[in-house]
């Protein structure tokens, strides 16, 4: 079964990275390898301009499908995903020690 709308089931090996909130998609960045967080950046990026476009007509409200809120969370994920890639080369930020990130409120869906 897909998790993902339409025209996305290329993403659909990834879709376990369309966990809801960024305290999720934080928490999956630190537990992944840096080629697992490459695999998903390489997959999804060339994808963005298109989820964007999808994302556009979608209404934010309670109606929002569940396929289309894991698209909106996988695309979330990735912006988590992408400064470790494409900067550090690893999936903690470099001489920070413990530090940790914590939201206090987040979207609703």
């Amino acid at each position: 079964m897909a998790t993902l709308p339409p025209g996305f089931a290329e993403l659909e090996p990834f879709a376990d990275w369309a966990v809801r909130g960024e305290r999720a998609a934080y928490e999956k960045r630190i537990r992944s390898t840096i080629e697992e967080l490459q695999a998903f950046y390489d997959a999804a990026f060339p994808l963005l301009d298109a989820a964007r476009e999808h994302l556009e007509g979608v209404p934010y409200d309670r109606n929002m499908s569940d396929e289309d809120k894991h698209l909106m969370w996988l695309f979330c994920a990735l912006c988590t995903v992408s400064f470790p890639v494409e900067v550090w080369r690893q999936p903690r930020v470099p001489d920070a020690g413990a530090a940790s990130l914590d939201a206090v409120v987040e979207p609703a869906l």
